[in-house]
């Protein structure tokens, strides 16, 4: 209720981007300071023995994390983690600085419960995140990364500037993303296509396997791509030995919602397409790759159809800035209340129980 009051009388009235920058600096400042946030840690972290889960030789104390998006330059990872979320990616993040489009960039659809960016990988570097990620952590912190395509780079130099970003973050991260599916980078979704896309897991892989531990290798899709498509990543995502698909990005269709801003449509209108997409990679994987469900996540009855459906974790962002800080904690706890309801004592026994 009182986020509600702060959402409508605040943040609701200030520039989107601006308001995401405000709620940023504020969790930089509680991950300055460690006995605060060790305390909300301690108070909102999913605790409960029947959250864990484990998927690609990493432990996580819940199924629920934060998607890519949020954190771009990896500042405020802990302080997330401390609010609840199971796993925090960060990024997406590129090889080398840049500033991303043009302002507006960001656009609230309240009545859509969505969000549209064009933000187009606005980031510090690679470098720059590595620095971050390099510092002790207070609290722990389950942190993917998610590495992306610079803008200037053409095409054809895509796996090179990939590589370069991997060499500087994967031995720093739980695990590596490989995005090719944002809309907001021109050309980059062309990088989906199979043909294009071997090479460059390919490569990726190569960074993410010979650091000291080696790192999980996952590459996240487009809600857009066709079926065929789709069956085509899952296969060659089997073929190279990835650790897992993340389904799915932002959309570019309009069929849910009356705006006509350009960019990336995230949020409730994406639900049915996340959905179905998860339902298709299952069917065509089984539990050979480990499944991220995102899109249109918003409550506990959301992660408890991507788990039965087989996601083995679920993803959220858009709904974090319509229900605020204390919405993975409440989804945590509820799904915990759930299993118990339910009889279930091991997250293992419902991942897929519905996938055909």
């Amino acid at each position: 209720m009182m986020y509600r009051f702060v959402f409508t009388q605040l943040l609701s009235r200030l520039d989107p981007e601006d308001a995401h920058h405000l709620v940023v600096g504020a969790l930089r400042l509680l991950s300055v300071a460690p006995v605060v946030k060790r305390l909300v840690h301690r108070r909102l972290a999913p605790r409960d023995p029947l959250l864990r889960v484990q998927a690609f030789g990493v432990h996580f104390p819940g199924p629920f994390g934060l998607a890519a998006g949020f954190d771009k330059d990896a500042r405020c990872a802990e302080a997330l983690s401390a609010l609840g979320f199971s796993h925090v990616e960060v990024g997406t993040i590129t090889a080398h600085a840049q500033p991303g489009n043009a302002r507006p960039r960001l656009f609230r659809l309240p009545g859509d419960r969505a969000l549209i960016n064009r933000m187009g990988f606005n980031n510090a570097g690679a470098s720059a995140a590595a620095k971050a990620l390099g510092r002790t952590r207070g609290v722990p912190a389950v942190v993917g990364v998610n590495i992306g395509k610079t803008k200037v780079v053409p095409e054809a130099e895509a796996v090179h500037d990939y590589v370069a970003g991997a060499k500087e973050l994967a031995a720093l991260a739980d695990y590596l993303v490989v995005n090719v599916s944002s809309p907001n980078t021109p050309g980059l979704r062309n990088l989906q296509a199979v043909e294009l896309l071997r090479p460059l897991l390919r490569a990726v892989k190569e960074v993410a396997d010979g650091t000291p531990k080696r790192t999980p290798l996952l590459v996240k899709i487009a809600p857009d791509l066709a079926d065929e498509d789709v069956d085509a990543v899952a296969d060659l995502a089997l073929e190279l030995g990835l650790d897992g698909v993340i389904a799915t990005n932002t959309t570019i269709s309009r069929e849910a919602v009356s705006s006509t801003e350009t960019g990336g449509l995230s949020g409730r209108p994406l639900k049915a397409r996340s959905l179905e997409v998860l339902r298709r990679l299952r069917s065509r994987v089984g539990d050979r790759l480990v499944l991220v469900s995102v899109g249109g996540v918003e409550d506990v009855d959301d992660v408890w159809e991507r788990l039965l459906a087989g996601a083995t974790l679920v993803q959220g962002y858009s709904a974090f800035i319509y229900e605020g800080p204390f919405w993975a904690w409440r989804i945590h706890r509820d799904l915990a209340r759930r299993m118990r309801r339910h009889g279930v004592t091991d997250l293992r026994e419902i991942i897929g129980r519905t996938a055909s």
